[in-house]
């Protein structure tokens, strides 16, 4: 069976860290010919391109400890040696100062006081606490709260100084770290939104945003795209399982429409090997996402699982990409449950060093 076979030959974790024991042991684990790249003008010690395969992260791989200043994000990059990263969107506006939405803190007002209310209320007995239900009033309160957050926040976005962007950018390249791609998602967003999306994305040194994978947001990016000279990475989760589904349509509408390939999410659902999806659409694949996962056959199906004891085969996906040379970025995503006794900066550091392994 084929997929017992890839999952046969995958490297599990316990060997793959017994095997880099002596490298985890040192300060840095990368050896001299591999510590140091140059980017904005200055050495860096940081270097995740292997074998001229470029290794980053999406920076939603550490959602459970999300930085909160750029600071913290080197310190995160440096502590998994990621020179490379697809960042979101939403730490990149959180760094520059963006607008907080007031309707959460309100409903927990709201919340709040009636909880105070029913503790205060005497309850006959057997009688039950109301279900916390908002009234006609609260209901137009929270709407009109965030209609006026909605205005607000497009006034932050189209009136933002992209100095401050770049500013950011320096602190990262100075650090050794570019970022490839800015995850905006903002098919649904209005024009001049869309825009500033490409702007900053572009201010921050990358030339291609995310969008989930789908015509309508295909044909309502890809104008902004040509205008601005760069790249929608559209992103798929279980979409290629679904009878019928077929990336074409999307990439037939226009040239700047490319694919932010998930092959964890592509083997997961359609248990087909993602090499060859791969060869076919080389071209139209700005990135790929990385992770292990188990088949749709297997038992818990397209699950993820800790690197090297899923099936998914990131093996041949990286080989091929060192063999053919293709310049195409290749993201961790880690999504798989992380232990008490480690966090999301470690495992990423570990998938690093799974990768390099694969590649030297």
């Amino acid at each position: 069976m084929e997929e017992k076979k890839l999952f046969q030959e995958k490297t599990s974790r316990l060997t793959f860290l017994k095997q880099s024991a002596a490298v985890l042991a040192a300060a840095s684990f990368l050896p001299t010919a591999f510590s140091c790249s140059k980017m904005g003008g200055k050495s860096s010690g940081i270097n995740s391109k292997f074998s001229g395969v470029q290794i980053g992260a999406i920076t939603y791989s550490w959602r459970s400890m999300t930085p909160r200043t750029v600071e913290e994000l080197i310190g995160y990059c440096k502590e998994a040696n990621l020179s490379s990263l697809e960042l979101m969107s939403g730490e990149l506006e959180n760094f520059l100062g963006v607008p907080k939405n007031p309707t959460n803190k309100l409903l927990g007002e709201m919340r709040a006081k009636a909880a105070k209310e029913q503790a205060e209320k005497k309850l006959k007995k057997g009688e039950q606490p109301k279900p916390f239900e908002l009234s006609e009033e609260q209901k137009a309160e929270l709407k009109a709260a965030g209609d006026k957050f909605k205005e607000e926040l497009k006034t932050w976005r189209t009136t933002l100084d992209m100095s401050k962007v770049e500013a950011i950018r320096k602190q990262l390249n100075d650090a050794g770290i570019n970022v490839h791609i800015v995850k905006y998602s903002p098919a649904g967003w209005s024009d001049e939104e869309i825009d500033y999306a490409f702007r900053a994305t572009k201010a921050m040194g990358a030339m291609c945003i995310t969008q989930e994978i789908d015509v309508n947001s295909a044909k309502r990016l890809a104008p902004f795209a040509e205008k601005h000279g760069m790249y929608v990475g559209m992103h798929n989760h279980a979409q290629y399982g679904k009878e019928g589904f077929s990336c074409d349509p999307v990439l037939a509408v226009s040239p700047s429409i490319m694919l932010n390939f998930d092959c964890g999410h592509y083997y997961g659902s359609t248990g087909k090997h993602p090499v060859d999806f791969i060869k076919k659409y080389k071209d139209r694949i700005y990135s790929i996402h990385l992770k292990d996962k188990t088949g749709p056959t297997t038992k818990p199906a397209d699950t993820n699982q800790v690197w090297g004891q899923g099936e998914t085969p990131l093996k041949d996906v990286l080989t091929l990409l060192k063999t053919e040379k293709w310049p195409i970025y290749c993201d961790i995503e880690l999504e798989y449950e992380i232990k008490p006794w480690s966090n999301a900066v470690k495992e990423l550091g570990v998938c690093v060093r799974h990768a390099r392994e694969i590649l030297l």
